[in-house]
């Protein structure tokens, strides 16, 4: 973490940047509301997928995925189970990995965490990194954590096992052996870690070959993670993609290497048999962990998407939690045709409150004011030049030559924060005084490279305004299609912009100064940044921006 404090502290040349002195956002999505003796779903609301979960004594953490984002695997800790906070990011220094230059769905996959004999573990996938899979490790799990050990083995999705006896066990996805016989026919391999020397031991082996029903040809069996239960090893993994289809299934056996025989009542955990029609819908549910509470009751973490109209959506795959049930030594989060409750029964455990909402109406106001970005803020890929900075004036930014829709030559200028809402109003205050001929700054709401919109103060040879820029395709330029221009004059007032986010619509406004609110554009269409539109697996992210052409 110093390095990187390092790196946003160096100090950036006032001429040609743009000043943001405060970002707002309020969201309030609606729903039923929680008794005091109940949760909301999801437990972290926006683009945290993947999640995995452990317990340490009274304490629980959690690590979810993040692809091209920096910092990546974001770890949060709880006492409850529902109010979470989060306490670092596992890979948040410059050198610890390289994602190189690739488009937002391919760097960091999904993770696990892991704990053994005082030591943190989390293993992961670095898509398009030289190495693919590989093990951190750290004492205290908000970090520092240790630069990467790469296994040297094919496949996504790594998950470590201690065994009671002190032995470790890694699963993980991978390539079937032989030719596949199918597209999506995917594996589930062992093999046992080494501590010690933190290498992969002795022979590699399938244990689960295509999914619960190969027969059926089932779609990228993936996310697998080993636990022990009484006399049985348990095998759970996500099946059938991570859209509609998605579902958790269990497989278990007397050994820990197999054989794995499925549960005949899988799976234990999907929502693709309901009526795409029915209120409220939770949809994609999947990729689940489970975790066992001191008391020997079970909940598990899971991820599912909250669609606004069919299924799209801006937020990305979330986080939600629900207890497991146990039948004849088989585990259950919900019966088939049953719809995941946004309201459930807290765990029995004392409640702890988080110092930010993660899910539910909440909102926030940030300044920049401490040293570096807070932790839920991120850069596209990895910073190579010094770029941005805070302080007591707020967050500076170097305009970058690389626009949103660019990221093979450079970097985009973009500080991101996670979408949370499906209502939302997000702003952003920018001094701009200091931008240079042919710089624009100002506040970008991004589904990904060829997705997104930005409303930025421009200076260019038509003189100074605030233009609305949209890209829904790749064939656009890649800055974005200009659909909306205000001329502001030779005013060096600051520029406040807001988006209003309501399902699929999305309005633009301006203020000049203390000035009233002034509309950009209205009635625009948000459903452009879901996935259904977009394509990829992220979730929708906002944020300053700057670009100079």
């Amino acid at each position: 973490m110093l390095a990187l404090i390092c790196l946003l502290l160096v100090p950036v040349a006032q001429a040609g940047s743009a000043l943001f002195t405060r970002i707002h956002y309020q969201g309030a999505d609606g729903g039923p509301t929680p008794t005091t003796s109940q949760y909301r779903n999801p437990i972290l609301a926006g683009f945290y997928p993947d999640p995995s979960i452990i317990r340490v004594g009274d304490d629980f953490y959690l690590v979810n995925s993040s692809f091209g984002y920096f910092p990546g695997l974001p770890v949060f800790h709880s006492r409850d189970l529902v109010d979470w906070t989060q306490i670092g990011n596992a890979i948040d220094r410059p050198g610890q990995i390289d994602y190189g230059r690739h488009e937002l769905t391919r760097g960091l996959f999904a993770a696990s965490i892991s704990y053994h004999g005082g030591t943190f573990y989390i293993t992961n996938t670095c898509f398009y990194c030289d190495g693919g899979n590989y093990v951190i490790t750290a004492k205290n799990p908000a970090g520092p954590w240790s630069n990467p050990v790469w296994f040297g083995i094919e496949g996504i999705d790594p998950s470590l096992f201690f065994d009671s006896d002190g032995k470790a066990w890694l699963v993980n996805n991978g390539m079937p052996v032989g030719k596949p016989r199918y597209e999506g026919h995917r594996a589930i391999w062992i093999q046992q870690f080494d501590p010690a020397s933190m290498k992969l031991v002795g022979p590699r082996k399938v244990i689960v070959d295509g999914g619960t029903d190969p027969s059926a040809n089932p779609q990228y069996v993936e996310g697998p993670h080993l636990f022990r239960r009484g006399s049985w090893y348990y095998l759970i993994a996500a099946q059938g993609g991570t859209g509609e289809q998605h579902a958790e299934m269990v497989w278990r056996s007397h050994h820990v290497t197999g054989p794995y025989m499925a549960w005949s009542g899988n799976p234990v955990l999907t929502q693709r048999d309901l009526d795409p029609a029915r209120a409220h819908p939770v949809t994609s549910a999947g990729h689940a962990q489970f975790v066992e509470l001191k008391d020997g009751s079970w909940w598990s973490v899971f991820l599912a998407t909250r669609p606004y109209r069919g299924n799209q959506y801006n937020l990305g795959r979330e986080t939600f939690l629900l207890p497991v049930h146990w039948h004849d030594d088989w585990p259950q989060v919900l019966p088939h045709d049953t719809p995941v409750p946004l309201v459930a029964t807290r765990p029995p455990l004392p409640r702890t409150a988080s110092t930010q909402p993660t899910t539910g109406p909440f909102g926030w106001t940030e300044h920049f004011h401490g040293h570096g970005l807070p932790l839920a803020w991120m850069t596209i890929n990895v910073p190579r030049t010094h770029w941005y900075a805070t302080g007591s004036k707020g967050l500076r930014i170097t305009p970058s030559a690389t626009p949103l829709g660019d990221y093979a030559d450079g970097q985009p200028a973009y500080v991101a924060h996670r979408l949370q809402h499906r209502v939302a109003s997000l702003e952003a205050t920018l001094d701009a005084a200091l931008l240079a001929p042919n710089e624009q700054a100002g506040l970008a709401l991004f589904q990904n490279e060829t997705h997104f919109y930005a409303a930025m103060r421009v200076h260019d040879h038509s003189g100074n305004a605030v233009v609305l820029y949209r890209r829904t395709s790749k064939d656009e330029p890649a800055a974005g299609t200009p659909i909306a221009r205000v001329a502001l004059g030779r005013t060096t007032q600051s520029l406040q912009l807001r988006f209003q986010l309501d399902g699929a619509r999305l309005d633009a406004w301006y203020a000049q100064g203390s000035g009233a609110w002034q509309p950009l554009a209205r009635n625009l269409d948000a459903s452009v940044l879901s996935t259904a539109t977009a394509g990829g697996f992220t979730g929708v992210t906002f944020g300053p921006y700057a670009y100079r052409k």
